[in-house]
């Protein structure tokens, strides 16, 4: 049932859609994935989201705000996440490259949802790799490079949670749309290629029930 966003913006029109997607879709990404392209093949993509943050009251735009978030390499704004819905929807809005800092985007790292993304404007070069793990997959042994692309406005792709990938570059003012599940795994992994250090990601959400139990 869609709630407050609900009505003729471009991201209910998307989550209307996704939603009926059948069978389960952190199981059968591929269904999304084509719903996705469909949708962000229509013409005037960039206007029709504009539309949406143009028309987003107070409340919603505060919504927006408290749900979104800084990291070290892009800001991730969170244009609709409610909580009967499977999906949330999200801006990747790239900082200047010269106020990068490492550790996010540009370290080898796996998500703990799928997503598909699209290039609403900008650049950058994206790399995937395969990992070996430690036992229990707690930490990244080593990566090794699968390839190189140079991705330009108007490229899409789909990530899978099991799979890591990096970017280390982006053109100033880049900024791409996102459709991601929810989570699908309990952390994710990132790995720094410069100091081979690997690190695991636990949401701090997830760790409430730890902190009553160390107090």
């Amino acid at each position: 049932m869609l709630t407050e966003f609900a009505g003729t913006s471009a991201v209910a029109e998307l989550a209307a859609l996704l939603s009926v997607a059948d069978p389960p879709v952190a199981d059968h990404w591929s269904h999304v994935e084509r719903g996705f392209r469909d949708w962000i093949g229509r013409p005037d993509l960039r206007v029709r989201l504009r539309g949406h943050l143009r028309t987003l009251s107070p409340r919603e735009q505060a919504r927006v705000a408290a749900k979104s978030r800084e990291t070290t390499t892009h800001f991730a704004w969170c244009l609709r996440d409610e909580a009967a819905e499977p999906f949330t929807f999200w801006l990747h809005e790239y900082k200047p490259q010269r106020d990068w800092r490492q550790g996010y985007a540009d370290s080898v790292h796996n998500h703990r949802y799928h997503f598909c993304t699209v290039l609403l404007q900008g650049s950058y070069l994206h790399e995937r790799f395969s990992v070996d793990l430690a036992d229990g997959g707690g930490a990244i042994l080593s990566t090794t490079l699968l390839r190189r692309s140079a991705a330009a406005e108007g490229h899409s792709g789909t990530m899978l949670a099991h799979e890591f990938h990096r970017i280390p570059e982006a053109a100033d003012d880049t900024m791409t749309f996102l459709v991601k599940s929810r989570a699908v795994r309990p952390w994710s992994l990132s790995f720094d290629p410069n100091t081979r250090t690997s690190h695991r990601h636990v949401p701090v959400e997830a760790r409430l029930e730890d902190l009553t139990n160390s107090m």
